[in-house]
């Protein structure tokens, strides 16, 4: 789980913020590529190893994560939100988050306030493997959650970070 003080220590440059904005937009950009575009849209004069030691940098620092996302029509997405159960919490709690981020089906997880505190989307082959998982999952850790809430996803409509965003970056070190 990701804290404040875990937060990637990187002084972003104003070529990095743009980095970030392009390869949003086109992650295939090579840095040769992406040189090309500093200088011709952002008047940004630097070489194609220096655009590449740039993202190397921030990949190592983690200030970007990366991920293949297959496309939908391979896997039905759902959305769990686990319901705890605080009579157990403090003994079980541990085991079972890490079930949860640990697992293979497991896409994005997070935690929210709230009744449902967890809360995960995951990917599954099959319905079947779905029901498996929640079932498998209560045998091991019913102690811990009161309720597994799930949503079926349907029609991923957008998944993707827009690359607007990154220009807040820099925007928020200017002020």
């Amino acid at each position: 789980m990701s804290h404040p003080e875990d937060a990637p220590e990187w002084e972003f440059k104003e070529r990095d913020t743009y980095i970030l904005k392009e390869l949003s937009g086109d992650p295939q950009l090579s840095s040769r590529e992406l040189a090309r575009i500093l200088e011709s849209d952002y008047d940004i004069d630097v070489s194609h190893v220096t655009v590449s030691e740039s993202i190397r940098g921030m990949r190592e620092a983690g200030v970007f994560r990366e991920a293949i996302v297959p496309h939908e029509e391979y896997f039905i997405f759902g959305m769990f939100e686990f319901k705890l159960n605080p009579e157990h919490f403090a003994d079980t709690y541990r085991e079972a988050i890490e079930t949860i981020r640990d697992s293979p089906n497991t896409l994005f997880m997070f935690v929210s306030d709230g009744e449902y505190q967890w809360k995960s989307i995951m990917m599954f082959p099959d319905r079947f493997s779905e029901s498996k998982w929640i079932h498998d999952f209560y045998k091991e850790h019913g102690n811990s959650v009161h309720n597994i809430r799930n949503s079926v996803v349907h029609n991923l409509l957008k998944f993707r970070t827009d690359p607007e965003m990154f220009e807040t970056l820099r925007k928020e070190r200017e002020e």
